[in-house]
């Protein structure tokens, strides 16, 4: 991979799929970034960095990765940072689940657990620890996670996911308090709603049409993801919830 000619660092963004990850990605490359996007799909993370270099006129590299297997995300990573020096990691990878139907704990397979853990919480420590070294080196960074309002509560018949999410709340809070003083900024962003498709996606690849909630703008949320990591030093956030204006707090 050719390195970055860029004034500024390079952005990573770890699971991009066509929501908020593809739009995050976008708000990195129109703000002068050199963008590496990485998902375990390389067929259509390479149609999305195409499409993101033409219309930012930035450049873009697809890389595969998964992030539960530390090998992949390691080789994974020695191509980004041969892109130059990372300035951000958003972490956006969960594992997916099966159904979005409540699981029964009794029903809950061991290796789904087991998956689940290793790609919220596993995963973000494999990837924090690959760029740490250049940002405190450096005394500058931002490293974000997308959790989600099961990072904050239990669930029922969501174990696989909460205790993946909260896993990933406590590493960002683990980060903030040891690297913050060393000049990089770590924050976990609390996403407390349905996500819609960015702009560009086709309908098909946006998931199911029938969703009654409130639907969040992922290029909106983009935005707060790009205003934490321009935030003054003097006055860092380390964590923040978002939600629709019309979404009901129980």
């Amino acid at each position: 991979m050719a390195s970055s000619t860029t004034a500024r660092g390079v952005a990573a963004i770890v699971g991009v799929g066509p929501k908020l990850g593809r739009s995050i990605a976008r708000k990195f490359a129109h703000e002068g970034y050199t963008v590496a996007i990485l998902a375990r799909d390389l067929g259509r993370l390479s149609r999305f960095a195409d499409e993101i270099a033409r219309e930012e006129k930035a450049q873009v590299f697809a890389i595969r990765i998964d992030c539960s297997d530390s090998t992949s995300v390691i080789e994974a990573f020695e191509g980004v940072l041969s892109l130059g020096f990372v300035e951000v990691l958003v972490y956006n990878a969960y594992h997916q689940p099966v159904s979005r139907n409540p699981t029964s704990f009794t029903d809950v397979k061991i290796d789904s657990f087991e998956k689940s853990l290793a790609v919220s919480s596993l995963g973000a420590f494999l990837c924090a620890q690959q760029v740490l070294p250049g940002m405190v080196g450096r005394r500058r960074g931002t490293i974000l996670f997308t959790g989600q309002s099961a990072s904050l509560h239990g669930i029922a018949g969501f174990s696989e996911l909460c205790c993946g999410k909260f896993a990933l709340r406590a590493l960002s809070q683990c980060l903030s308090r040891e690297f913050q003083p060393l000049g990089v900024h770590v924050a976990h962003i609390i996403i407390d709603g349905v996500i819609g498709i960015s702009r560009g996606a086709s309908a098909s690849e946006g998931g199911d049409e029938s969703e009654t909630e409130p639907m969040m703008d992922p290029d909106a949320i983009a935005r707060t993801y790009w205003h934490l990591h321009v935030q003054d030093r003097s006055g860092w956030t380390e964590e923040i919830d978002l939600r629709p204006s019309n979404h009901i707090l129980l």
